[in-house]
């Protein structure tokens, strides 16, 4: 049992809420009886991750530009959806298809994770999609402009030691994933 205590939230107010960005601004008592009146919380939507491999073992990333770090990043699929209205699979299983026109017919669930728990209130909900294959159709939204890339799965540490891969949910995917495929868990198909 733990003797950390939440925070008593006093007050909570929208600052921004908008398709893009939804930032909600709270009052709250900490443990020790201190007050913050300007907590900032990011409010998002939950995202669904895939780890699509191949056949070959090729693992299906994508390259896109990332404005908020100004960067081209080389990530697994991805992306939102509100939980309330479709569930975590579906969301990966649509992702997978619009981002890179490749589908499976073999889903595990490898981890449901908090990306940021400082300060955003969603979770990311990773996949594993064996056997991948590319039978479906991409679907881009009007935002997006991305590359489809494979790598071997056995290549994929180089390049997060290189730094060519580096965002966090990829990575975290990547290891779940190699774990899961070397050391499969019984009963952990979905």
């Amino acid at each position: 049992m733990t003797s950390i205590r939440k925070w008593q939230k006093l007050d909570s107010k929208w600052i921004i809420q908008n398709e893009w960005c939804t930032i909600r601004q709270d009052s709250v008592q900490l443990a020790s009886g201190k007050i913050l009146d300007d907590y900032f919380i990011n409010v998002r939507p939950d995202v669904a991750l895939v780890l699509p491999v191949t056949p070959q073992q090729d693992v299906v990333f994508v390259r896109q530009y990332r404005h908020g770090v100004e960067k081209i990043l080389l990530e697994l699929p991805a992306g939102k959806f509100d939980p309330a209205e479709e569930e975590s699979l579906a969301a990966a299983q649509r992702e997978l298809e619009e981002e890179t026109g490749y589908i499976s017919c073999q889903w595990s669930k490898l981890a449901t994770v908090h990306d940021s728990p400082v300060q955003d209130t969603n979770q990311v909900h990773i996949f594993l999609a064996e056997n991948a294959v590319l039978e479906g159709t991409q679907h881009l939204d009007d935002n997006e402009e991305l590359e489809v890339v494979l790598i071997p799965f056995a290549d994929t540490f180089k390049q997060i030691e290189s730094g060519e891969i580096c965002v966090s949910g990829t990575i975290v995917a990547l290891f779940l994933g190699w774990q899961r495929l070397s050391h499969p868990l019984e009963g952990s198909r979905e």
